[in-house]
């Protein structure tokens, strides 16, 4: 996406103010269609009435319902109540409540509210309208403008000034935007009594010609440390290399400065992928890691929402390798960093975070992850009283503030698989016929009956002592 900010400049207050009612009811349109979608109203059903109610033509009111669902899904994947959203700014509003300011300062923080609220206009692209319909980038001798529809074919001109003259790149791509018909979507937004536009396009990526015929990179994002780990395999998903890179600068510092590295970082990744001639493998961006009450409230999901950016960097990943032709795969990362900790860690002698990578690439690929032989005898010779002894243990630990009380549930979960594994003739390991039990479950009894008691505090990142267990099958001492 290629977007340009500009002022706009009108040539008397009269369209200005005819500019600004029309962002004020749009604005109001997508706040009503908004709380509509919430008590499940149909999107046909808003399109077909809101027009005579805010005076809008169709295609404003189209915009408006897609903005507004837009919100909506953004705020139900953030796991934020729908109900609690606050147009404006919820920051802004809070500041408002509180009361803190007089005289001027108030006034001026509720008009930015206000303006944030009430000063916005959204306008997409259409092709077959000549890039847009609603507003649209007209090149006059005497500058370039922008055609505002503000009713039923009345428009107003706005000129579009942002130091083109300056920047003739920018000019130059605005004049073939206008000439080319390209499809191009306008978003004007208030800001200190001003009216900017931002135009824009969707970037014409090239044809894929780096694919996973000859392997794949696969990328493991992690909050703790702060670094990229990646693993490259061949086509058959066998490991050829494998490197971290660290991110200290993304651990603290302003937002523009954690952006700025992230593009450096994702620029490093691409760099490699384009080297190798390999595909990039990435975990798929909804986070669901909520944290232990399921309200983002843990330390590690507050780091990678907040500090970390884990989403806006893969993002970054995708788009940075689209523009050079390489294929990028999301896969879903569940349980990616226990396969890698218990089965590749040790096997390969490399870090849990290098192994995640690792089983990123290979179900890249579309390999499946086994259960090592010696684990499997390992796991049918495990007693659920060994557990037991490992739960009473942690219990203590736990009274005595040295563990957190999660891990007791990943105890009371392997103990649950293994009661329900009782019944099975000889306990073969597999998915259980008519449960809810997956072979993930027996990877997560594998984490607690070696993890824990190997590093009951924190999860140990060195995991070259289960080499013997996994290869040789060496087990029995404490």
């Amino acid at each position: 996406m290629i977007v340009i900010q500009a002022k706009l400049i009108f040539p008397n207050q009269e369209d200005k103010q005819i500019v600004l009612d029309l962002m004020r009811r749009w604005s109001s349109c997508m706040r009503f269609a908004y709380n509509r979608l919430l008590e499940g109203e149909k999107r046909a059903d808003l399109k077909r009435k809101l027009p005579q109610v805010f005076n809008l033509n169709s295609r404003y009111v189209d915009d408006a319902i897609m903005k507004a669902r837009s919100t909506l899904e953004s705020a139900k994947e953030l796991g934020k109540s729908p109900r609690k959203v606050i147009f404006g700014g919820k920051k802004l509003f809070r500041k408002l409540q509180k009361h803190h300011l007089n005289g001027k300062a108030y006034e001026k923080l509720k008009v930015k509210w206000q303006e944030k609220r009430k000063g916005n206009l959204y306008s997409r692209g259409d092709k077959s309208k000549k890039g847009n319909l609603n507003t649209r980038i007209e090149v006059r001798k005497n500058g370039t403008f922008l055609r505002i529809n503000v009713g039923e074919r009345k428009y107003v001109y706005a000129k579009i000034e942002a130091g083109y003259k300056k920047n003739k790149k920018r000019g130059e791509l605005l004049q073939e935007i206008a000439e080319s018909n390209i499809p191009y979507s306008v978003e004007l937004k208030l800001k200190n009594g001003s009216i900017y536009a931002y135009i824009a396009i969707e970037e014409q990526y090239p044809e894929i010609k780096i694919t996973k015929e000859k392997g794949i990179i696969g990328i493991d994002v992690n909050a703790y440390p702060d670094n990229i780990s990646w693993a490259e395999v061949d086509e058959k998903g066998n490991l050829i290399s494998y490197g971290s890179i660290p991110m200290p600068e993304l651990a603290s510092g302003n937002s523009d400065k954690r952006e700025y590295f992230r593009w450096q970082y994702a620029h490093e990744i691409v760099k490699i992928a384009k080297e190798k001639r390999k595909a990039i493998v990435i975990e798929k961006l909804d986070i669901k890691n909520k944290g232990e009450k399921g309200d983002f409230s843990g330390k590690k999901s507050r780091r990678i929402r907040h500090n970390f950016s884990y989403k806006s960097l893969l993002k970054k990943i995708k788009i940075l390798a689209k523009k050079e032709g390489i294929e990028v795969i999301e896969v879903n990362p569940s349980y990616t960093s226990i396969i890698g900790m218990l089965k590749y860690a040790p096997q390969y002698m490399i870090t849990k975070d290098i192994a995640a990578a690792y089983v990123i690439a290979r179900r890249g690929l579309g390999r499946e992850e086994k259960i090592p032989d010696n684990y499997i005898k390992f796991l049918n010779a495990l007693t659920i009283d060994e557990l037991e002894e490992l739960k009473e243990h942690v219990e203590k630990t736990v009274r005595n503030k040295q563990l957190k009380k999660k891990h007791l549930k990943e105890i009371n979960k392997a103990i649950e698989i293994l009661q329900s594994l009782e019944s099975e003739p000889g306990r073969v390991l597999k998915p259980l016929d008519g449960t809810s039990f997956s072979a993930y479950d027996f990877w997560r009894v594998l984490k607690v009956a070696v993890v824990t008691p190997l590093s009951p505090e924190k999860v140990k990142r060195d995991f070259s002592v289960l080499k013997e267990l996994l290869i040789q099958g060496k087990w029995g001492d404490p």
